[in-house]
């Protein structure tokens, strides 16, 4: 298969955003209660996507680390600007069901995320194509869950109404539990055919962003300032095992025993420092 395809392949089915890396969930539980606010926060996301993959890969041997995650936001941003205005000009009722969700693109982390792990380290070509893939599988994955929501909870499909269930609705559907029900069952039968796929030893990539309990493997860790305060472990002083063993002593006295035998070690290696330093110095003089 053409690279080129093969990257528009892989964000349609084997790196789906939504299904398999699980990424952008706000957007994806916020905007879903219809298939056409699907699809607009989708194709939304998909402009941005391939244009600020196409810059930032344009632009990767100009910006320094140092500032790269800032420059990313600055090229986001500007792109998501753009798209905002286009669409109050043109799309005003889709603008107004799609809301504050517009501007918070240039926080996705799906966008951030292909700016970091791959149009900053490829070429214009690829990166592009990248973003289309990303996009429509974005896209795809908004749309199912709104076309669920919307039969379920509306009886109506893109507005138009289902004859035998426009008058039976589930009103949760509609509602925000509604979208983590579905987005439940969708992924449900993601891991279905997942397991099917390692059976025949082509596995799907594995979960990213925080919901994969890995960092290793989230294309954001390398910009990430949460991991460090999610994998960030108390350090506690090594207890003596004979204080441990003492009948009715709190765990607090442990501590505070432990934490008062580790100073008078500090203090000893201090006292026996500044007494070699005095025969060191006694030498001297002699």
């Amino acid at each position: 298969m053409n690279k080129n395809l093969e990257r528009v392949y892989n964000g349609l089915w084997k790196e789906n955003p939504t299904f398999v890396l699980m990424l952008g969930m706000c957007p994806t539980l916020a905007v879903t209660t219809s298939a056409i606010n699907g699809i607009g926060m989708g194709l939304s996301t998909t402009v941005v996507l391939v244009l600020s993959n196409m810059m930032i890969s344009a632009l990767r041997n100009l910006i320094p680390d140092r500032v790269r995650m800032p420059a990313f936001i600055v090229v986001v941003a500007s792109f998501v600007t753009i798209v905002q205005f286009l669409m109050q000009g043109f799309l005003p009722s889709l603008y107004e069901s799609l809301g504050i969700y517009i501007p918070l693109i240039v926080v996705n982390c799906i966008i951030l995320g292909r700016a970091e792990s791959y149009a900053s380290k490829n070429p214009v070509i690829p990166s592009m194509f990248d973003g289309i893939g990303m996009g429509l599988g974005f896209t795809v994955g908004l749309t199912l869950i709104g076309i669920v929501r919307e039969i379920l909870g509306n009886g109506s499909v893109f507005d138009v109404a289902i004859t035998p269930l426009n008058n039976y609705h589930i009103t949760l559907f509609g509602l925000a539990p509604g979208a983590f029900f579905v987005l439940g069952c969708l992924v449900a039968v993601m891991n279905v055919v997942r397991r099917k796929m390692e059976e025949k030893g082509k596995p799907l990539p594995a979960v990213q962003g925080c919901l994969g309990g890995d960092c290793s493997g989230c294309t954001l860790s390398s910009a990430c300032t949460g991991k460090s305060m999610v994998h960030q472990v108390e350090e506690i002083p090594p207890v003596d095992p004979k204080d441990v063993a003492k009948p009715g002593l709190a765990a607090s006295e442990v501590r505070h025993t432990a934490n008062a035998k580790n100073t008078e070690d500090v203090e000893k290696s201090g006292s026996d420092s500044s007494y070699a330093d005095d025969n060191i110095a006694g030498k001297e003089e002699k």
